[in-house]
């Protein structure tokens, strides 16, 4: 890999990641995993044998096994990624979170619209058992998305994937990414921060500082006052609105193009949480199309 003078190497970096950077995912697959992990913990009985029945045969037969399903899609059916990428977020350009089913998500466009589909046909027993399959491995997977705050946003750049950051960090990044990572420094968008970052400086391995994993960090989080809400909030559309009033009311975009430890430290417990509240809701969702509901 090229290396540059250091002075140099966050805007080298930074210049290769406006050049060269794919549309980041949402969470990462360890934030998709742990969304999948905390909600299978807490499905009703009648619900997880749904589940087992459904996800028989798959490699790892378990909500956190699938839970990245949807984005791995990328490279093992490139065709159907491209079908269905517009189902892993909402965006609006009008500043608000007023989110309009008919400008921003038309035809069923978005993931508002995706988690609403596939849950009929998860719940439609009539539907061939694959279709059925499938949709279950998708609503892990968007449940996971909506919560990320940069997947429901009104802000006018692709949901941070277009807001350029040179991030200081010691976390190596995934390996699309690694020529993008030099001395220290990781030129990188505001999406992708949110996606990987924030949870891996503690969930992912890093040089001297061994991480906490999926069932380490999954642990953590369910040991935690549950459920993480008041009251589960059950429309999706009220979920995508959540997440983009997040962005603005917690001003997510920080001032300028550097970043360092200090925005991730800042912002991990809302991460936290969000993942905590798509798990809960992942739950009620599935206890209510697929078991009896919980009282």
């Amino acid at each position: 890999m090229t290396r540059f003078p250091h002075a140099l190497a966050p805007l080298a970096v930074l210049v290769g990641a406006l050049l060269a950077a794919p549309a980041a995912h949402a969470w990462s697959a360890l934030g998709h995993r742990m969304v999948g992990e905390l909600a299978s913990r807490h499905v009703n009985a009648a619900t997880q044998a749904e589940i087992a029945t459904l996800l028989a045969g798959e490699p790892d037969p378990t909500l956190a096994g699938v839970a990245t399903w949807a984005d791995d899609l990328r490279d093992n059916d490139p065709a159907r990624f491209k079908a269905t990428s517009r189902w892993h977020y909402i965006n609006t350009n009008d500043g608000t979170c007023d989110f309009d089913m008919a400008r921003d998500c038309p035809d069923g466009q978005c993931v508002v619209g995706a988690v609403e589909t596939q849950r009929a046909i998860l719940g439609d027993r009539t539907q061939p058992l694959q279709a059925r399959r499938d949709a279950l491995k998708f609503l892990v997977h968007f449940v996971g998305d909506m919560h990320q705050p940069m997947h429901a946003n009104n802000h006018q750049d692709a949901g941070g994937n277009k807001y350029q950051i040179s991030l200081t960090t010691t976390l190596a990044p995934e390996a699309y990414a690694k020529k993008h990572y030099v001395d220290g420094v990781m030129g990188t968008n505001l999406h992708s921060v949110w996606d990987y970052y924030i949870l891996g400086e503690v969930g992912v391995d890093k040089p001297g500082h061994p991480g906490l994993g999926l069932q380490g960090y999954a642990d953590r989080l369910d040991a935690l006052p549950w459920p993480p809400e008041s009251g589960a909030v059950s429309e999706p559309m009220a979920w995508a609105k959540e997440s983009c009033r997040l962005v603005d009311a917690r001003s997510l975009y920080p001032q300028g193009h550097k970043l360092d430890r200090a925005y991730l430290d800042a912002n991990r417990p809302l991460a936290e949480q969000r993942v905590r509240q798509a798990a809960w809701r992942l739950a009620n969702l599935l206890d209510d199309t697929l078991g009896a509901p919980t009282p």
